[in-house]
């Protein structure tokens, strides 16, 4: 079997971005307002630092206004929730992003609850997971990282997906579930498995589609993969490499990649498949949030 296709995320995501930032320049010139994303940092994780810095860079690409609000450690809960309670507020604000993980003393779930719906641009509030579960896919803001997954499928296989039997490995609130949900509203027959599934291998090799979110490195191996699926790796973990040096590491997915180029028909890579379809997708969030608040029609959807 030939090689498996590598999808390209880091281009689908730059196709998406120019599209946002086309209908970002027509909103202006329609209304003369911009999209307005305003990112919430709390303390000083590494990770959570780089990834809100590259959303604030896509917001500023894509012509929106972007307000980073960077707090201390320390920052009490009540302070967090005073600072999300104004955002909802702010009229130039359509979308707020709480970075997670929060510091230990914040309690997550208040924060996202306290978020309104129309401007939880990470799709996390339990109104917008309703709507998604509903059916109503069309009324919610979607989870970012699945409906980007959702959008490298479309451009891989074509937009019509039904019939094809999907398994998404893991069941988090942020991935497995709600692209479970997306994937059913796409007429897929859809299992979900994780760590505890009995005969895991049997399952994921039974699927047309698979989409790993597992959170463990390359658990998923090669000849789990049937021939000709197409695989999609939401893991992103850092794993020791010593061939590049003392204490160096390298990113890894949730799949054994080189083992599954010679199985499946595509897959994306780990770094640069699924990451940059999540900021874009964020981006395409926050402007349908804008549209919404300002009473506009939605964009054509896309995904």
């Amino acid at each position: 079997m030939p090689q498996a296709q590598i999808i390209d995320g880091k281009a689908i995501a730059e196709s998406v971005r120019e599209e946002i930032r086309n209908r970002a320049a027509s909103l202006l010139e329609t209304t003369g307002k911009r999209p307005g994303l305003a990112v919430v940092l709390v303390g000083e994780d590494p990770a959570s630092q780089v990834y809100v810095r590259n959303k604030d860079r896509a917001a500023e690409a894509c012509g929106f206004h972007s307000v980073k609000h960077t707090l201390p450690a320390d920052t009490s809960e009540a302070d967090v929730l005073a600072l999300v309670s104004e955002l909802n507020d702010a009229d130039d604000i359509h979308g707020i992003l709480v970075q997670l993980p929060l510091p230990g003393h914040i309690d997550e779930s208040k924060v996202l609850r306290l978020i309104r719906p129309d401007k939880d641009v990470d799709g996390f509030h339990p109104i917008n997971v309703g709507l998604l579960t509903a059916g109503e896919r069309d009324s919610a803001l979607v989870p970012c990282t699945p409906a980007g997954s959702l959008v490298l499928l479309k451009r891989t296989l074509g937009e019509t997906l039904s019939g094809k039997s999907a398994v998404v490995v893991g069941r988090s609130n942020i991935v497995g579930k709600p692209m479970a949900s997306l994937l059913l509203q796409e007429s897929c027959t859809v299992t979900i498995a994780h760590s505890r599934t009995r005969d895991l291998p049997d399952v994921v090799r039974s699927a047309n589609i698979v989409v790993a979110a597992v959170g463990r490195p390359e658990m998923i191996k090669g000849d789990w993969i049937k021939d000709g699926a197409t695989v999609i790796d939401v893991g992103i973990n850092r794993i020791p490499a010593p061939d590049l040096g003392p204490d160096k590491t390298r990113l890894v997915g949730d799949v054994a990649f080189e083992e599954a180029l010679g199985h499946a028909g595509a897959i994306t890579p780990v770094p640069g498949g699924v990451g940059p379809m999540t900021i874009a997708m964020l981006m395409v969030n926050t402007q349908t949030a804008a549209r919404r608040l300002m009473g506009l029609p939605d964009d054509k959807p896309l995904f």
